[in-house]
């Protein structure tokens, strides 16, 4: 359902562009701003922890503030619970609570800009009062430490989501990073044990979306014979275009398809680009003396890529994929399978480097404008900016 459009009606934009291709920037925006834009993976609450607060202006710091949250139009942001393998038993239950604690916070020092939601009702009210709907995704199932009842605790918090691995594996669950490293051990089968598949159910019985990305190729089989529920894909890219252990090959997205899921695409240039990482390596190896410098300094990778852009310009632009990679990727899961089962969840605040045009939460206006471009309906537009999400939400809780 386009709560936008009920709420305050809609444009015929496909016949506007065609009438008056002059109006076209102002169309796409007023598009933009009427459908329901959702990002499903954001992990700036790690940089909220290390002091920053959302409510300031973040630029050069990070991805993400709550000002470029409403320039760009999101209307829903998943905000990523992460943590690394070092966060094992004893710490990684305890970890995510304090990150869920640490946004709980900041929706409460900002009612009148954000409010916590789980459910499409919830989105909605958020919408009809001008809020962004802000919801919480669990990266790594390590998190749960392999207790049922960590996961029912989360779940109550709030999480929407959980991937059910990050790149480390889980004592139940293997990682694309450990399938395709060598790393499993010798006695470890690949893909989801016993109380793995326990884990699956309990979610679908809960009403919390099975999150795919980071997920191993045997684990990703053994999840689509195991759920119930339409899966989510949060935050990953088509393989088709670049073999990365991270992304999609064909046959994963028809059974995402055919099960009624959805995948996100992630903007991280090193997923959509096979080639990033050879111009990236050059960079570093031209210019090794200043970047370990900043490094040393404590610099991070935002910073960094913002101290590469302002001294080195042309070297810096052309490191970055071109966007219309991005929307290739996109074309492609649309050829195959068809428009109602990918979306956008950009990883913005965890990675380290953009395609072009796409420099903050700010840009996502310019997703619409490529998507007209490439002659995407209103109505396909919408599905893809957040409505394919909605009906795999309403799949798992209801409405």
């Amino acid at each position: 359902m386009n709560y936008k459009k009920l709420l305050g009606g809609g444009l015929a934009l496909a016949a506007l562009l065609c009438s008056n291709p002059q109006a076209s920037a102002q169309d796409y925006k007023q598009l933009h701003d009427k459908a329901i834009v959702i990002d499903t993976h954001n992990d700036v609450l790690i940089s909220v922890l290390e002091g920053l607060r959302l409510e300031d202006d973040l630029r050069g710091k990070t991805h993400s503030d709550l000002a470029r949250f409403k320039e760009g139009g999101v209307d829903v942001q998943v905000f990523s619970v992460w943590s690394d393998e070092t966060y094992g038993k004893g710490k990684g239950f305890k970890f995510a609570n304090l990150q869920i604690d640490s946004l709980e916070a900041i929706v409460r020092r900002n009612p009148d800009k954000m409010m916590l939601a789980r459910t499409p009702a919830d989105i909605e009210q958020a919408v009809a009062q001008n809020k962004m709907a802000t919801m919480i995704g669990v990266e790594g199932g390590h998190m749960m430490e392999s207790n049922l009842k960590y996961l029912e605790a989360l779940h109550k918090r709030g999480t929407s989501y959980m991937t059910l691995t990050w790149n480390n594996s889980t004592p139940w669950a293997t990682s694309a990073m450990d399938e395709t490293s060598g790393k499993l051990p010798k006695n470890r089968k690949p893909g989801l044990t016993k109380f793995g598949k326990q884990v699956v159910r309990k979610m679908n019985k809960l009403g919390m979306l099975v999150d795919l990305s980071h997920v191993g190729e045997r684990t990703f089989w053994d999840a689509m014979a195991t759920t119930t529920k339409p899966v989510l894909v949060s935050h990953s890219c088509v393989h088709h275009f670049n073999p990365h252990s991270r992304n999609l090959k064909d046959d994963q997205i028809q059974a995402i398809a055919k099960n009624g899921g959805v995948i996100h695409l992630n903007f991280f240039s090193g997923f959509l680009d096979p080639e990033y990482d050879k111009r990236m390596n050059a960079f570093r190896a031209n210019h090794r003396a200043e970047v370990d410098s900043l490094r040393k300094a404590g610099a991070n990778s935002i910073q960094i890529s913002d101290w590469a852009m302002a001294n080195y310009p042309e070297e810096a632009s052309e490191l970055r994929p071109p966007l219309s990679l991005l929307m290739e990727h996109l074309d492609h899961i649309v050829k195959l399978v068809g428009v109602d089962y990918v979306g956008l969840g950009s990883d913005f605040d965890g990675i380290t480097s953009t395609p072009q045009q796409l420099d903050s939460v700010a840009d996502m206006p310019v997703i619409t404008r490529e998507l007209l471009a490439r002659g995407y309906s209103e109505e396909d537009v919408e599905k893809i900016l957040g409505g394919n999400f909605l009906r795999v939400l309403r799949a798992n809780v209801g409405s």
